[in-house]
């Protein structure tokens, strides 16, 4: 992150050179692990669309040359527009807070006294978390056992991983071959939001698969998962690649596939939040309550007993 430069500091409400509103969005994608630079962007780029300019530099621009009412009131029509078109709560509060950490930084800086204070849309806490069965994980891993082919061997280890550690594809994706150790039992994961490597144990059954995988991939080092079509032959899988994959087998997204585990955790646990929430990783244990909750049924609990009452 850079240190304030006085050349960068503005009279608030005046208009801010381009130059300067590159250098912060520079800064402000610096030093970040490359999912979360791409994820940011992304964010920012959403954002230089609603404001109708090319660039995200020139948006970031505009937005800082505000006052802090007109900066709000932005932001506000901003989140306003992206419910009207539908999106998720999460897509729509993760792009709000990719803008709140850019004008938290440009304050930093002291390139403005004021700071976004847009509060998210609530989030559905009702969403489906079940994910696929535990009956089509385990048809569609035998099936691909037994086909046996290269393509097939790594699908099976990427369901393993989903599965069997819960996993998230971004993370799957970035694992090179170096990232693993079968003789240890450890594959080494870099976490949503983390900066540094975990070394998770690998599970009897995730081990046979991620073996059978590396036989028909090959000792070379590089990304652990590689794409098998013809013309992008030996490039990283992608976490397109990987969503397109496990739908093509029929068990829908695969954050799908992690709500499945996350919710046969805590079965298996009977209820220990703290297990689990070691096992899924969330900083937040109101997070895995949310499963919890769904797993249970609760409201459904409580529905039926009014009912019988009267």
């Amino acid at each position: 992150m850079s240190k304030p430069n006085k050349s960068m500091v503005v009279t608030p409400g005046s208009p801010m050179r381009s130059d300067r509103a590159s250098e912060l969005v520079r800064s402000f994608l610096g030093g970040r692990t490359p999912a979360t630079t791409r994820a940011y962007a992304k964010d920012l780029e959403d954002f230089a669309g609603f404001m109708k300019v090319p660039h995200v530099d020139e948006a970031a621009r505009r937005l800082l040359s505000f006052l802090s009412g007109d900066a709000n009131a932005t932001a506000l029509d901003y989140r306003n527009a992206m419910v009207e078109r539908g999106l998720k709560a999460a897509t729509t509060n993760r792009r709000l807070a990719a803008l709140r950490a850019l004008v938290k930084l440009a304050r930093t800086l002291g390139l403005v006294p004021w700071a976004l204070e847009i509060a998210n849309v609530k989030a559905d806490q009702d969403r489906d978390l079940r994910g696929p069965t535990r009956g089509a994980l385990k048809r569609v891993l035998h099936a691909l056992e037994q086909r046996g082919d290269a393509k097939a061997s790594r699908d099976r280890a990427i369901l393993r991983l989903l599965h069997d550690l819960g996993l998230r594809r971004g993370e799957i994706v970035s694992l090179d071959l170096a990232h693993v150790d079968l003789a240890v039992g450890t594959l080494s994961v870099l976490g949503k939001g983390r900066t540094a490597r975990v070394a998770l144990t690998l599970p009897d059954e995730t081990k046979t698969a991620l073996k059978a995988w590396l036989a028909a991939r090959g000792a070379a080092p590089g990304p652990l998962f590689t794409n098998r079509d013809r013309a992008r032959k030996g490039g990283r899988l992608t976490g397109t690649s990987v969503y397109r994959l496990v739908r093509g087998l029929g068990l829908g997204r695969p954050h799908g596939v992690r709500h499945a585990a996350i919710t046969e955790a805590l079965d298996l646990m009977g209820g220990d939040l703290r297990k689990v929430g070691r096992f899924s990783r969330h900083r937040d244990l109101r997070t895995v309550m949310v499963y919890d909750d769904s797993r249970q049924d609760l409201a459904g609990q409580v529905a039926r007993a009014v009912a019988a009452n009267l």
